[in-house]
């Protein structure tokens, strides 16, 4: 006969005497006897999953996701908890169940990566200031009160303070506060500026340049500084069109070279 779930409660909350159920959970072997009994442990406690679970609305998740997710930290704790411990399942379940939720926070509801150092400061200022805000009205509690609060440095807090607004981060596309244009974020942040790259090229060839013979110095001034072509480097030099093309083939490679080799280095 399979052991039956007690519909008594305890006088605390909505904890269910599973107790006998835990015993005979622990004897049986896997099958379907097993999974029958393990699934009816389950939704006993339900109730007080969704509970635990109701404790973490309104914090940018829907309520029928913690549920699941509440359930799915019950279900481990049932697959978990050892009766032979003489430790109730409750006092083993409820910080299951809650670690299981913050999880899902940490892992899966910040947009971007926060190490989790962040996101504990994060939480101490938030409750600390929850806590500082029934005693002080009319303003926001200090760096400093917080920081005496929780027994936290000030660095800390304003760390905290700072995840505590970073939790989702802003569309590119938003428009910004007291703009009646359509003028958003994105129209208010710079490029580079290409000429950049042309100021880090030229540096890298100066030295290279200047250590050229005079001869080809000249050319490749005449035809990348002055614009000039081989034909008209050729008759000022007097020298052939094809001897210009080498040269100037030449030297770009051996700057080019000596360029990358620097880099390198």
């Amino acid at each position: 006969m399979p052991t039956q779930v007690s519909a008594k409660h305890h006088p605390h909350d909505d904890a269910p005497d599973t107790a006998e159920a835990f015993r005979r959970l622990a004897e049986l072997p896997p099958g379907p006897e097993r999974d029958t009994l393990r699934g009816q442990i389950v939704e006993a406690w339900l109730p007080m999953a969704d509970r635990l679970a109701g404790r973490f609305r309104s914090r940018g998740e829907s309520l029928d996701d913690l549920r699941q997710v509440a359930a799915l930290g019950l279900v481990k704790a049932v697959d978990r908890y050892d009766p032979e411990r003489a430790n109730a399942f409750e006092s083993y379940a409820v910080p299951t169940i809650t670690g299981e939720i913050k999880r899902h926070f940490r892992d899966h509801m910040w947009t971007l990566h926060v190490p989790r150092r962040i996101q504990d400061l994060r939480n101490r200022v938030r409750f600390a200031g929850q806590d500082l805000s029934q005693t002080i009205s009319g303003r926001r509690p200090t760096v400093a009160e917080i920081a005496e609060h929780a027994q936290m440095s000030e660095d800390d807090v304003r760390a905290g303070l700072e995840a505590l607004e970073s939790f989702t981060a802003l569309s590119l596309d938003a428009e910004l506060p007291g703009s009646d244009d359509g003028y958003s974020l994105s129209d208010a942040l710079g490029s580079s500026d290409p000429a950049l790259d042309t100021v880090v090229d030229r540096e890298a060839v100066r030295a290279r340049l200047a250590a050229l013979p005079e001869r080809e110095r000249a050319i490749l001034y005449m035809r990348f500084f002055k614009d000039m072509t081989q034909s008209r480097i050729a008759e000022q030099l007097g020298i052939s069109q094809m001897h210009v093309s080498r040269l100037i083939n030449r030297c770009c490679g051996q700057v080019r070279e000596q360029v990358m080799k620097d880099a390198g280095a």
